[in-house]
C-alpha cells in the first residue's frame, strides 16, 4: 500500500508487486505499448547518450513478433507475440467510430509509424495464454546450464566491498544465502524493491539513511527519489441494446465464455485492460499526445475493489501520460522485510488534473457521436452532476486509480540525481547494474511494460558487449 496521498483525499493505493516468474509482466493488463518516439529522444537529450527512439528502434523490433505493420517499425520473428485485440465486442467498434466522427484521426498501429489517433489496442499473446517475459524468454532459456532459479527467496542486501559490489545475501526458507559474482550483479527487482534493496545496502541518500539506521557504503541522492505513475480519472456509462463484459462474466454467459476459452483460445476470459486506446493531446502546441484514453467495454463497482458492475457498463480511463508529479520510495527502516514507504504524490503537479480535466471533456465529446451515444443510458462516472472542472476534479480525486507504471526511481542521466549511466551501471560502484523500469528518466507515453522489455534487450546486448571487454 501507498502512503495516505494529500492529492487524492488522503487515501492509499493498492500497489500489487510481481513477486511471481516473470516479474509484473506476469500480472500486468497484457498491452503492448512502446510509447512515443519524442519519449526516448528526450532521455538522449538529458544525457542518455544511445536511448534516443532511432537507438532503441532495433530492441523493441528483437524482441518482439507482430505478424501485421511496417517492417520499418515492427519485428517479425522474436519471442513475444504481439497480436491485436481479439474479443471484439460491438461496443469497442462503437467506440473507435464515434471517436474519428470527434475529430480524431485512426491509427492503425500507433507502435508504427504514427501513435497519436484512435487504434485497437495490442497484446502480449501465446495462443490462450499470457505472453509475459516468463513464458517466452524464460522458457526458451530454461535448459540453459548457466542459469539457475530459485523461488521462495528474499534479496536482502548487496555485498559491497572496497568500492564493488561483490554478490548478494538472501534468504530462503528462513536461512541465509550468499552468492559471490565474478563479473557483476545486475539488479532487475522493479522500481519499488531496487531502489529498497540499494537503500538496505548503504546506498542512497546518506543523511537519510543513517537516520533509520543504515550504515552508508555509497552516498547517491536520487536512489528512491523521481518516482512517476499514470494515474488516472474515469468516465463511465450505463450501457443499453449492446452487451458489456460484465454480463459475460457471470451466469449462464461465463460458462460460455469458458468454452470458447478452452476451444477456440478466445472470448472474454482472454481478455486484457482494454480493447481500444486513444493517444491524443490536451491543448494545442503541444509536440507529442499527453493523454491517453483506454476504452474498456465494462464497467466496475466503486464499492469493491476489482469487482465489475452486473448492469451493463462501460468505461474510459483518461491518464496524464506525461505526468510532472514526483514521489519517492524510501526504506521505513533497517529492516529488509519491513515494506518501504511509498509517497506517489499525485496531482501534486497542477498540470496533470488540467491534463486529465481536459480528457475527460473529450471523452464526453466523444459519447455525444451518434455511433456510441445510441448505447449510452446514463453517465456514471463522473455523473451528470459534475459540471465544473472543480466538480470533476473533486470526482477525479476521489475515485481515480493509478494503473500500475511505476517508474524512475533509480533514474538513468548525468545530472546529481542519476543513479545509473546510459549502459545502466551504479554512478560511482563497481560492479552493479540496473536492468528494469526504475531506470527510466521519465515515464513513457502510454503503458510500460513494452519499454522495460526493450530496456532489457538493450541491456543485454550491452552486458554481453563489456563481458568480452
Amino acid at each position: 500500500m501507498t502512503d495516505p496521498d494529500a492529492g487524492i483525499d488522503n487515501r492509499s493505493m493498492h500497489w500489487p508487486r510481481g513477486k511471481v516468474i516473470g516479474g509484473s509482466g506476469s500480472i500486468n493488463g497484457m498491452l503492448y505499448v512502446r510509447g512515443n518516439p519524442a519519449d526516448y529522444d528526450g532521455w538522449a537529450r538529458k544525457g542518455c547518450a544511445g536511448w534516443g527512439y532511432a537507438d532503441v528502434l532495433p530492441y523493441f523490433k528483437k524482441s518482439e513478433s507482430y505478424a501485421k505493420g511496417d517492417d520499418r517499425y515492427r519485428g517479425k520473428s522474436g519471442p513475444m507475440i504481439v497480436e491485436d485485440y481479439r474479443t471484439i465486442l460491438p461496443l469497442t467498434d462503437r467506440f473507435v467510430e464515434a471517436a474519428r466522427a470527434a475529430g480524431i484521426p485512426y491509427t492503425p498501429d500507433y507502435n508504427g509509424a504514427a501513435q497519436e489517433g484512435v487504434g485497437y489496442s495490442q497484446m502480449t499473446r501465446l495462443g490462450r495464454f499470457r505472453g509475459s517475459t516468463a513464458s517466452t524468454f524464460l522458457r526458451a532459456a530454461r535448459d540453459r546450464s548457466n542459469l539457475r532459479v530459485e523461488t521462495r527467496a528474499m534479496v536482502t542486501k548487496l555485498l559491497v566491498e572496497g568500492g564493488r559490489c561483490r554478490g548478494v545475501l538472501y534468504r530462503q526458507g528462513g536461512i541465509d544465502h550468499t552468492l559471490h559474482a565474478e563479473r557483476e550483479v545486475i539488479v532487475a527487482a522493479g522500481s519499488i524493491k531496487s531502489p529498497h534493496l540499494l537503500q538496505l545496502s548503504g546506498i542512497g541518500p546518506s543523511e537519510y539513511l543513517r537516520s533509520i539506521g543504515i550504515d552508508v557504503v555509497h552516498a547517491l541522492p536520487g536512489v528512491g527519489a523521481n518516482l512517476a505513475d499514470h494515474y488516472v480519472g474515469f468516465t463511465a456509462f450505463r450501457v443499453k441494446d449492446a452487451v458489456s463484459i460484465n454480463e459475460l462474466a457471470r451466469g449462464w454467459r461465463l460458462g460460455r465464455e469458458v468454452l470458447r476459452w478452452m476451444f477456440t483460445a478466445n472470448g472474454a476470459l482472454t481478455f486484457g485492460i482494454t480493447s481500444s486506446t486513444i493517444f491524443t493531446r490536451s491543448r494545442e502546441g503541444l509536440a507529442s499526445p499527453d493523454l491517453q484514453l483506454l476504452f474498456t467495454p465494462a464497467s466496475y463497482d466503486q464499492s469493491r475493489f476489482g469487482e465489475l458492475e452486473r448492469s451493463p457498463g462501460m468505461t474510459v480511463a483518461v491518464c496524464a501520460v506525461q505526468p510532472e508529479s514526483r514521489g519517492t520510495v524510501m526504506a521505513r527502516s533497517n529492516n529488509p522485510f519491513e515494506a518501504p514507504a511509498i509517497r506517489p504524490n499525485y496531482l501534486s503537479a497542477p498540470a496533470d488534473l488540467r491534463a486529465i480535466l481536459a480528457g475527460m471533456r473529450r471523452v464526453r465529446d466523444i459519447f455525444s457521436q451518434p455511433a456510441i451515444a445510441r448505447h449510452c443510458v446514463s453517465e456514471t462516472l463522473p455523473g451528470t452532476h459534475a459540471r465544473t472542472d472543480d466538480e470533476i476534479a473533486g470526482v477525479v480525486r476521489k475515485t481515480g486509480t493509478t494503473i500500475y507504471h511505476p517508474v524512475g526511481t533509480c533514474k538513468m542521466g548525468v545530472d546529481a540525481m542519476a543513479v545509473v549511466d546510459a549502459r545502466l551501471r551504479v554512478h560511482g560502484m563497481a560492479g552493479l547494474r540496473i536492468v528494469d523500469a526504475s531506470v527510466m528518466p521519465n515515464v513513457t507515453t502510454g503503458n510500460t511494460n513494452a519499454p522495460t522489455v526493450m530496456i532489457a534487450e538493450k541491456a543485454a546486448e550491452m552486458i554481453l558487449e563489456n563481458g568480452r571487454q
